[in-house]
């Protein structure tokens, strides 16, 4: 990865991390992706901004395999996505085949707007609501 690209890496995340994650998890409106902490085992939530479409919730990481949640569900496919206030419980799918950039295209605007600014590595996930 370029010198340019890792620091931009490091600024968003850490951004995302300390002051933008913690204040978006509060928004009752705000949608979350609910992992299980792959050496912790904690439950981890983080916001995202996608789609619900039918049974299956769709999304686009930043960082793909550098993603903290991408990386938990890699070890445990198995999450939660609170949509519109309701949790649903649902089996995640890292899809690095699909295209990205169109997917994004399909999602909320101001989200993905932001996902092409600040991603580097852009990966799709889709989550199969079983409940």
């Amino acid at each position: 990865m370029s010198r340019n690209r890792e620091l931009k890496y490091r600024a968003v995340t850490s951004f995302q991390r300390r002051i933008g994650n913690p204040l978006l998890k509060r928004l009752p409106t705000q949608t979350l992706l609910e992992t299980t902490g792959r050496t912790s085992g904690l439950p981890r939530r983080t916001p995202v901004g996608g789609r619900l479409v039918g049974r299956e919730f769709w999304f686009v990481s930043e960082y793909g395999e550098r993603s903290q949640y991408v990386r938990n569900i890699r070890a445990d496919s198995r999450v939660r996505v609170r949509v519109k206030g309701r949790w649903h419980t649902g089996t995640a799918h890292v899809l690095p085949g699909d295209d990205a950039r169109a997917r994004l295209r399909s999602l909320p605007r101001f989200n993905s707007a932001a996902v092409r600014i600040v991603g580097a590595d852009l990966t799709t996930v889709r989550v199969d609501i079983t409940d």
